[in-house]
């Protein structure tokens, strides 16, 4: 994930203006005018943070913001003109992380920006498809939600920030049960059979994730 943030603002002089502050903050910018744009390109170059305006030529921020949730969890915070408490709460149902009402101060905007990044700062993208959450207990492979319990994600998250790497069963216990509780080894293998299972359900053909080394334990790959 790139350390740039997608002004999504048919406003020039207001997309002007957030990329002088946002640059003078220490940050990358690009601009996007057309919400018919976005998607594509966040696709394809995964910026760290979206400011995303509701009114946009071509699609809306909501269109957008519930595409992009899809399969990305990439914070957005929306900017808009629109006060009513309804569009604040759909755009808020829709995932986006915060909402700042026009006209509003760029260093405000700034502010906000960097809040929000700081309570994302657990996400995680791979390359392979697979995007954990660590603040939500999330992941999304291939765009789908795999809705996993907190220990399948602990798991998970465990495994693939370390790939290549093999975990003991002992490791993994220890890991997702640090309060040393007795249960037996094979609770292990109970719960990576659940995992393959909804990984599997996203997976492309012939993708292997999680693999069993007999005699050795688990490894991400």
């Amino acid at each position: 994930m790139s350390e740039i943030i997608l002004i999504v603002e048919d406003e020039e002089k207001i997309a002007l203006v957030l990329a002088d502050y946002l640059h003078q903050a220490g940050f990358e910018t690009w601009h996007l005018a057309d919400g018919l744009e976005v998607v594509r390109w966040v696709k394809e170059h995964q910026p760290r943070l979206i400011l995303l305006d509701l009114m946009l030529p071509g699609r809306s921020g909501l269109e957008v913001c519930k595409e992009v949730r899809s399969f990305s969890t990439i914070p957005i915070i929306m900017t808009t003109a629109k006060i009513e408490e309804i569009d604040r709460l759909l755009g808020l149902e829709l995932g986006a992380d915060d909402y700042i009402c026009k006209p509003f101060s760029p260093r405000e905007v700034v502010a906000r920006v960097k809040t929000v990044l700081r309570r994302s700062g657990g996400v995680t993208s791979q390359t392979n498809g697979l995007i954990l959450d660590e603040t939500r207990f999330r992941a999304i492979l291939h765009g789908k939600d795999l809705d996993l319990t907190s220990v399948e994600f602990t798991l998970l998250n465990l495994l693939a920030s370390n790939p290549g790497r093999i975990y003991r069963r002992q490791q993994l216990m220890d890991h997702i049960y640090p309060d040393q509780r007795i249960v037996c080894d094979r609770t292990i293998d109970s719960h990576i059979k659940k995992l393959r299972k909804k990984i599997a359900v996203a997976a492309n053909p012939g993708e292997v994730f999680i693999q069993s080394l007999y005699g050795a334990g688990y490894k991400f790959e």
